[in-house]
Protein backbone atom coordinates (compact mmCIF):
# COMPACT_ATOMS: atom_id res chain seq x y z
CA UNK A 1 0.00 0.00 0.00
CA UNK A 2 1.28 3.45 -0.90
CA UNK A 3 0.65 6.65 1.19
CA UNK A 4 -2.46 8.82 0.68
CA UNK A 5 -2.01 10.48 -2.72
CA UNK A 6 -3.61 13.82 -0.58
CA UNK A 7 0.25 14.38 0.68
CA UNK A 8 1.81 14.35 -2.56
CA UNK A 9 0.98 15.60 -6.02
CA UNK A 10 1.25 11.74 -7.60
CA UNK A 11 -0.75 9.57 -4.69
CA UNK A 12 2.51 7.60 -4.76
CA UNK A 13 5.50 7.82 -2.49
CA UNK A 14 7.12 5.01 0.66
CA UNK A 15 4.97 2.51 2.16
CA UNK A 16 2.41 4.19 4.61
CA UNK A 17 0.22 2.96 7.03
CA UNK A 18 -3.39 4.03 7.68
CA UNK A 19 -3.63 7.05 10.02
CA UNK A 20 -4.81 5.86 13.51
CA UNK A 21 -8.49 5.00 14.39
CA UNK A 22 -8.32 8.24 16.48
CA UNK A 23 -7.74 10.47 13.60
CA UNK A 24 -10.00 9.00 11.43
CA UNK A 25 -12.60 9.81 14.60
CA UNK A 26 -11.86 12.86 15.21
CA UNK A 27 -12.29 13.91 11.47
CA UNK A 28 -15.51 12.55 11.94
CA UNK A 29 -16.45 14.15 15.80
CA UNK A 30 -15.17 17.33 13.69
CA UNK A 31 -17.87 16.75 10.61
CA UNK A 32 -20.42 16.08 13.08
CA UNK A 33 -19.93 18.93 15.04
CA UNK A 34 -19.63 20.96 11.77
CA UNK A 35 -22.97 19.89 9.74
CA UNK A 36 -25.19 20.08 13.05
CA UNK A 37 -24.98 23.76 12.72
CA UNK A 38 -26.11 23.79 9.07
CA UNK A 39 -29.74 23.98 9.57
CA UNK A 40 -29.54 27.07 11.63
CA UNK A 41 -26.74 28.53 9.50
CA UNK A 42 -29.57 28.12 6.71
CA UNK A 43 -32.41 29.41 8.71
CA UNK A 44 -30.41 32.45 9.27
CA UNK A 45 -29.28 33.12 5.73
CA UNK A 46 -33.14 32.58 4.75
CA UNK A 47 -34.25 35.43 7.49
CA UNK A 48 -31.91 37.48 5.67
CA UNK A 49 -33.71 37.06 2.48
CA UNK A 50 -31.04 34.88 0.80
CA UNK A 51 -33.18 32.43 -1.92
CA UNK A 52 -33.02 28.55 -0.51
CA UNK A 53 -31.70 27.35 -4.35
CA UNK A 54 -28.66 30.12 -3.59
CA UNK A 55 -28.12 29.54 -0.51
CA UNK A 56 -27.04 25.90 -1.76
CA UNK A 57 -25.36 26.95 -5.10
CA UNK A 58 -22.98 29.94 -2.78
CA UNK A 59 -21.73 27.07 -0.13
CA UNK A 60 -20.31 25.26 -3.09
CA UNK A 61 -19.07 27.85 -5.30
CA UNK A 62 -17.03 29.39 -2.21
CA UNK A 63 -16.06 26.10 -1.23
CA UNK A 64 -14.97 25.14 -4.39
CA UNK A 65 -12.51 28.33 -4.80
CA UNK A 66 -10.81 26.93 -1.63
CA UNK A 67 -10.24 23.38 -2.64
CA UNK A 68 -9.90 23.59 -6.45
CA UNK A 69 -7.02 25.24 -6.55
CA UNK A 70 -5.56 23.21 -3.75
CA UNK A 71 -6.09 20.43 -5.79
CA UNK A 72 -4.69 21.86 -9.14
CA UNK A 73 -0.96 22.66 -7.01
CA UNK A 74 -1.24 19.21 -4.89
CA UNK A 75 -2.60 16.41 -7.64
CA UNK A 76 -1.21 17.67 -11.00
CA UNK A 77 0.26 14.27 -11.73
CA UNK A 78 -2.51 12.50 -10.26
CA UNK A 79 -4.94 14.70 -12.29
CA UNK A 80 -3.12 13.76 -15.65
CA UNK A 81 -3.02 9.84 -14.95
CA UNK A 82 -6.85 9.87 -14.03
CA UNK A 83 -9.21 7.35 -15.74
CA UNK A 84 -12.27 8.61 -17.09
CA UNK A 85 -14.38 5.88 -15.14
CA UNK A 86 -12.93 7.40 -11.94
CA UNK A 87 -13.31 11.05 -12.98
CA UNK A 88 -16.94 10.26 -14.72
CA UNK A 89 -17.61 8.21 -10.46
CA UNK A 90 -16.46 11.73 -9.03
CA UNK A 91 -18.29 13.88 -11.45
CA UNK A 92 -21.28 11.92 -10.30
CA UNK A 93 -20.62 11.74 -6.99
CA UNK A 94 -20.82 15.61 -7.45
CA UNK A 95 -24.23 15.60 -9.34
CA UNK A 96 -25.40 13.66 -6.57
CA UNK A 97 -24.54 16.34 -3.75
CA UNK A 98 -25.92 19.04 -5.63
CA UNK A 99 -29.10 17.50 -5.58
CA UNK A 100 -29.00 16.96 -2.24
CA UNK A 101 -28.37 20.33 -1.12
CA UNK A 102 -31.05 21.89 -3.12
CA UNK A 103 -33.87 19.51 -1.87
CA UNK A 104 -32.95 19.64 1.52
CA UNK A 105 -32.05 23.34 1.68
CA UNK A 106 -35.70 24.01 -0.24
CA UNK A 107 -37.46 21.69 2.74
CA UNK A 108 -36.27 24.15 5.49
CA UNK A 109 -38.62 27.01 3.94
CA UNK A 110 -41.47 24.58 4.69
CA UNK A 111 -41.06 22.33 8.02
CA UNK A 112 -38.88 22.46 11.15
CA UNK A 113 -35.21 21.34 11.94
CA UNK A 114 -35.99 18.84 13.61
CA UNK A 115 -38.52 17.16 10.97
CA UNK A 116 -35.99 18.33 8.29
CA UNK A 117 -32.59 16.78 9.98
CA UNK A 118 -34.29 13.38 10.78
CA UNK A 119 -35.56 12.38 7.64
CA UNK A 120 -32.80 14.16 5.80
CA UNK A 121 -30.52 11.79 7.90
CA UNK A 122 -32.07 8.52 7.02
CA UNK A 123 -29.95 7.92 4.19
CA UNK A 124 -28.69 4.50 6.10
CA UNK A 125 -31.91 3.11 4.74
CA UNK A 126 -31.83 3.99 1.34
CA UNK A 127 -27.74 2.71 0.91
CA UNK A 128 -29.62 -0.97 2.54
CA UNK A 129 -32.65 -0.32 0.26
CA UNK A 130 -30.28 0.42 -2.93
CA UNK A 131 -27.87 -2.42 -1.97
CA UNK A 132 -30.54 -5.33 -1.89
CA UNK A 133 -32.59 -4.09 -5.51
CA UNK A 134 -29.40 -2.98 -7.61
CA UNK A 135 -26.79 -5.45 -5.90
CA UNK A 136 -28.94 -8.62 -5.10
CA UNK A 137 -28.03 -8.40 -1.36
CA UNK A 138 -30.32 -10.00 1.25
CA UNK A 139 -30.89 -7.82 3.37
CA UNK A 140 -30.56 -9.16 7.35
CA UNK A 141 -33.70 -9.20 10.01
CA UNK A 142 -32.38 -6.48 11.58
CA UNK A 143 -31.86 -4.13 8.51
CA UNK A 144 -35.49 -5.11 7.97
CA UNK A 145 -36.32 -4.26 11.67
CA UNK A 146 -34.94 -1.46 11.49
CA UNK A 147 -36.36 0.06 8.57
CA UNK A 148 -40.07 -0.87 9.87
CA UNK A 149 -38.96 1.12 13.13
CA UNK A 150 -37.71 3.97 11.10
CA UNK A 151 -41.26 3.91 8.87
CA UNK A 152 -43.37 3.99 11.91
CA UNK A 153 -41.18 7.11 13.36
CA UNK A 154 -41.15 8.98 10.24
CA UNK A 155 -45.28 8.19 9.61
CA UNK A 156 -45.56 9.59 13.50
CA UNK A 157 -43.45 13.06 12.26
CA UNK A 158 -45.28 13.12 9.45
CA UNK A 159 -48.62 13.21 10.52
CA UNK A 160 -48.23 15.47 12.83
CA UNK A 161 -46.40 17.82 11.13
CA UNK A 162 -48.91 17.43 8.52
CA UNK A 163 -51.61 18.22 11.01
CA UNK A 164 -50.21 21.51 12.55
CA UNK A 165 -49.10 23.13 9.41
CA UNK A 166 -50.93 21.48 6.50
CA UNK A 167 -49.73 20.46 3.40
CA UNK A 168 -46.76 22.55 3.31
CA UNK A 169 -44.86 21.13 6.24
CA UNK A 170 -45.44 17.63 4.41
CA UNK A 171 -43.68 19.08 1.05
CA UNK A 172 -40.94 19.76 3.72
CA UNK A 173 -40.59 16.79 5.04
CA UNK A 174 -40.80 15.07 1.02
CA UNK A 175 -38.16 17.47 -0.09
CA UNK A 176 -35.80 15.96 3.19
CA UNK A 177 -36.59 12.57 2.09
CA UNK A 178 -35.19 13.08 -1.07
CA UNK A 179 -31.93 14.71 0.29
CA UNK A 180 -31.90 11.74 2.40
CA UNK A 181 -32.04 9.69 -1.08
CA UNK A 182 -29.54 11.76 -3.01
CA UNK A 183 -27.00 11.76 -0.03
CA UNK A 184 -26.88 8.05 0.06
CA UNK A 185 -26.21 7.91 -3.61
CA UNK A 186 -23.15 10.51 -2.96
CA UNK A 187 -21.86 8.27 -0.28
CA UNK A 188 -22.31 4.86 -2.42
CA UNK A 189 -20.07 6.47 -5.59
CA UNK A 190 -18.03 8.49 -3.28
CA UNK A 191 -17.17 5.48 -1.40
CA UNK A 192 -15.91 3.69 -4.29
CA UNK A 193 -14.08 6.40 -6.10
CA UNK A 194 -12.31 7.62 -2.63
CA UNK A 195 -10.55 4.46 -2.06
CA UNK A 196 -8.83 5.35 -5.59
CA UNK A 197 -8.86 8.81 -5.34
CA UNK A 198 -7.07 11.71 -3.40
CA UNK A 199 -9.08 13.17 -0.93
CA UNK A 200 -8.02 17.34 -2.56
CA UNK A 201 -8.83 15.65 -6.14
CA UNK A 202 -11.97 14.26 -5.06
CA UNK A 203 -13.38 16.87 -3.22
CA UNK A 204 -12.27 19.51 -5.84
CA UNK A 205 -14.13 17.65 -8.45
CA UNK A 206 -17.25 16.87 -6.58
CA UNK A 207 -17.57 20.75 -5.01
CA UNK A 208 -16.55 21.95 -8.76
CA UNK A 209 -19.63 20.00 -10.35
CA UNK A 210 -22.06 20.71 -7.73
CA UNK A 211 -21.89 23.98 -7.39
CA UNK A 212 -21.92 24.08 -11.36
CA UNK A 213 -24.94 21.86 -11.31
CA UNK A 214 -26.58 24.82 -9.09
CA UNK A 215 -25.78 27.52 -10.09
CA UNK A 216 -27.13 26.19 -13.35
CA UNK A 217 -30.27 25.57 -11.53
CA UNK A 218 -30.22 28.75 -10.40
CA UNK A 219 -30.20 30.24 -14.01
CA UNK A 220 -33.00 28.10 -15.14
CA UNK A 221 -35.44 29.08 -12.63
CA UNK A 222 -34.21 32.79 -12.59
CA UNK A 223 -33.53 32.39 -8.86
CA UNK A 224 -31.79 36.24 -7.77
CA UNK A 225 -27.73 35.31 -6.44
CA UNK A 226 -27.36 38.59 -4.88
CA UNK A 227 -27.20 39.04 -1.54
CA UNK A 228 -28.39 42.52 -0.47
CA UNK A 229 -28.11 42.13 3.25
CA UNK A 230 -24.06 41.95 4.62
CA UNK A 231 -25.37 39.60 7.18
CA UNK A 232 -27.16 37.11 4.71
CA UNK A 233 -23.62 36.64 3.23
CA UNK A 234 -22.11 36.35 6.16
CA UNK A 235 -24.40 33.03 6.90
CA UNK A 236 -23.80 31.97 3.91
CA UNK A 237 -20.09 31.97 4.64
CA UNK A 238 -20.02 30.30 7.65
CA UNK A 239 -22.15 27.67 5.67
CA UNK A 240 -19.06 27.28 3.52
CA UNK A 241 -16.65 27.12 5.79
CA UNK A 242 -18.18 25.24 8.87
CA UNK A 243 -20.77 22.85 7.41
CA UNK A 244 -19.22 22.49 3.95
CA UNK A 245 -15.31 22.76 4.03
CA UNK A 246 -14.87 21.46 7.88
CA UNK A 247 -17.95 18.75 7.65
CA UNK A 248 -18.46 17.19 4.50
CA UNK A 249 -14.22 17.07 3.75
CA UNK A 250 -13.70 15.78 7.28
CA UNK A 251 -16.36 12.60 5.99
CA UNK A 252 -15.08 11.93 2.33
CA UNK A 253 -11.30 11.58 4.59
CA UNK A 254 -13.04 9.06 6.58
CA UNK A 255 -14.68 7.37 4.00
CA UNK A 256 -11.05 6.41 2.62
CA UNK A 257 -10.47 4.22 6.09
CA UNK A 258 -14.24 3.29 7.14
CA UNK A 259 -17.01 2.06 5.43
CA UNK A 260 -20.11 4.30 4.48
CA UNK A 261 -21.89 2.75 6.84
CA UNK A 262 -19.93 3.62 9.69
CA UNK A 263 -20.03 7.14 8.21
CA UNK A 264 -24.04 6.81 8.52
CA UNK A 265 -24.00 5.81 11.82
CA UNK A 266 -21.96 8.45 12.84
CA UNK A 267 -24.43 10.81 11.02
CA UNK A 268 -27.10 10.10 13.27
CA UNK A 269 -26.06 12.52 16.13
CA UNK A 270 -26.31 15.56 13.46
CA UNK A 271 -30.26 15.61 13.86
CA UNK A 272 -29.39 15.51 18.14
CA UNK A 273 -27.05 18.34 17.67
CA UNK A 274 -29.38 20.59 15.34
CA UNK A 275 -32.36 20.06 17.33
CA UNK A 276 -30.51 21.19 20.53
CA UNK A 277 -29.56 24.29 18.72
CA UNK A 278 -32.87 25.20 17.17
CA UNK A 279 -34.52 25.46 20.65
CA UNK A 280 -32.33 28.26 21.74
CA UNK A 281 -31.51 29.99 18.45
CA UNK A 282 -35.05 29.68 16.47
CA UNK A 283 -37.29 28.95 19.68
CA UNK A 284 -38.01 25.38 17.49
CA UNK A 285 -39.01 23.34 20.70
CA UNK A 286 -40.41 20.26 19.61
CA UNK A 287 -43.94 18.58 21.28
CA UNK A 288 -42.92 15.25 22.47
CA UNK A 289 -44.89 13.27 20.38
CA UNK A 290 -42.62 14.46 17.34
CA UNK A 291 -39.78 14.12 19.57
CA UNK A 292 -40.60 10.72 20.12
CA UNK A 293 -41.61 10.30 16.26
CA UNK A 294 -37.57 11.48 15.64
CA UNK A 295 -36.38 8.91 18.51
CA UNK A 296 -38.10 6.06 16.36
CA UNK A 297 -36.62 7.39 13.19
CA UNK A 298 -32.99 7.79 14.26
CA UNK A 299 -33.26 4.10 16.89
CA UNK A 300 -34.29 2.53 13.27
CA UNK A 301 -31.62 4.10 11.29
CA UNK A 302 -29.20 2.09 13.86
CA UNK A 303 -30.85 -1.12 14.14
CA UNK A 304 -30.59 -1.01 10.65
CA UNK A 305 -27.17 0.08 10.37
CA UNK A 306 -25.54 -2.63 12.22
CA UNK A 307 -27.52 -5.10 10.78
CA UNK A 308 -25.75 -4.13 7.53
CA UNK A 309 -22.23 -4.07 9.38
CA UNK A 310 -22.97 -7.27 11.06
CA UNK A 311 -23.64 -8.70 7.22
CA UNK A 312 -19.93 -6.95 5.89
CA UNK A 313 -18.53 -8.54 8.68
CA UNK A 314 -19.57 -12.01 8.02
CA UNK A 315 -18.65 -11.96 4.51
CA UNK A 316 -15.53 -9.95 5.10
CA UNK A 317 -16.63 -7.00 2.29
CA UNK A 318 -15.15 -4.00 4.48
CA UNK A 319 -18.39 -2.96 5.42
CA UNK A 320 -18.08 -3.51 8.86
CA UNK A 321 -16.53 -0.57 9.98
CA UNK A 322 -12.99 0.21 9.47
CA UNK A 323 -11.14 -1.27 6.30
CA UNK A 324 -7.72 0.05 4.78
CA UNK A 325 -7.34 2.03 1.86
CA UNK A 326 -6.45 0.51 -1.71
CA UNK A 327 -2.87 0.84 -3.23
CA UNK A 328 -3.37 4.38 -5.45
CA UNK A 329 -1.85 4.45 -8.70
Amino acid sequence: MRSDPSTAQSGAGPAAVPPPRARVGLALALGVAAVSCAAILITFARQQGVPALSIAALRLALASVVVVPVALLRCRREIRGLSPRDLGLAALSGLFLALHFGFWTTSLDSTSVMSSVVFVSTNPLFVALASALLFRERLSPSTLAGIGIAVAGGAVVGFLDAAQSGTASARGDLLALLGAVSASAYLLVGRRVRSRMSLPLYVGIVYLVAAACLLLAVGITGTPLEISRPRGMLWVAALALGPQLLGHTSYNYALRYVSATLVTVTLLAEPVGATILAIPLLGQVPTWPSAAGGVLILAGIFVAARGEARVGERTGSGEGGWRRPRETK
